[in-house]
């Protein structure tokens, strides 16, 4: 088990990689199929299911809030939930979720173990959701998601770049799900350390294993949301964008043109712009019902 305090630099080069929805194809799978009913079932939305339904997908899938840890995402359904005419007349209330609100704000690490030490202090009834809520889901993940293999050139990109560069996965998943899918499709050799939720969030992971060890320019971090663009900057690495929806051709340009810009000191300035130009496109803010 490659767990994140076990890194250490041994390359001139790192590389962070998210993975759901970036170097595997779960997105879709571990949300529709996982999160959204059991959000649907937790917080009591049977009434506006379809609509919660439309509200959890931008949030986690379609928006610039795509990849962001549960916690603060189903925070942001249920607020644009709540804002919606179509539940206004059906006269439902959204749960009053402050005491999760709080807990978001003031914890770092953003996971059921923190959240269940909070729940045995305080006991406070929407942290108990929350967390029924969270740990369901880990369920249900676990039974659901099986099978499902990383994007085609993820393999070929590890397998061309670990002679060069120290390689972690950097994801707000939960380390038991990371490690299982990694391990499971035989690629977890390639990477020095897995870094999930419990770990704190992707700009921690990043400083913690790399900020200030690796020279300028040979930092890159590879992810499908904004959450990353943001953790690569705040310490000062590259960023190359899986874009949703065109995650193959994606990778393919990391395989084939991207990797090589990075290793040669050729990807920093208008390569990288054009790239995250077109990724900021395909991650509104406002939602299409709006």
């Amino acid at each position: 088990m490659k767990r994140f305090e076990n890194f250490k630099r041994t390359r001139d080069f790192f590389i962070g990689i998210d993975s759901d929805g970036c170097a595997f194809d779960t997105m879709e799978l571990k949300h529709k199929e996982c999160f959204i009913p059991n959000t649907i079932k937790f917080w009591n939305l049977q009434p506006v299911s379809r609509y919660a339904r439309e509200s959890a997908e931008f949030v986690n899938l379609y928006s610039k809030w795509r990849g962001i840890n549960r916690f603060p995402a189903i925070i942001l359904t249920l607020e644009l939930l709540e804002k919606r005419y179509e539940v206004k007349r059906r006269n439902v209330k959204i749960p009053d979720i402050n005491s999760l609100r709080e807990w978001v704000r003031e914890e770092t690490k953003l996971g059921n173990i923190t959240l269940k030490q909070k729940v045995e202090k305080i006991g406070d009834p929407i942290l108990k959701t929350a967390l029924e809520w969270s740990t369901t889901i880990n369920a249900a993940v676990a039974d659901m998601v099986k099978g499902v293999a990383p994007f085609p050139f993820v393999r070929e990109s590890l397998d061309r770049a670990v002679p060069y560069a120290d390689m972690m996965v950097v994801s707000a998943t939960p380390f038991s799900a990371l490690n299982m899918e990694w391990e499971e499709h035989d690629i977890a050799k390639y990477v020095q350390a897995i870094a999930g939720q419990e770990m704190g969030s992707k700009t921690e992971h990043l400083s913690r294993a790399a900020s200030q060890k690796y020279a300028p320019g040979k930092m890159l971090m590879i992810g499908d949301a904004p959450g990353d663009l943001k953790a690569a900057r705040k310490n000062n690495a590259l960023f190359f964008p899986v874009l949703p929806g065109e995650e193959e051709k994606s990778w393919e340009i990391f395989y084939r043109e991207a990797l090589d810009k990075f290793l040669k000191g050729e990807y920093a300035g208008g390569y990288e712009k054009k790239l995250i130009e077109e990724f900021e496109k395909h991650l509104p803010e406002i939602p299409p019902w709006e």
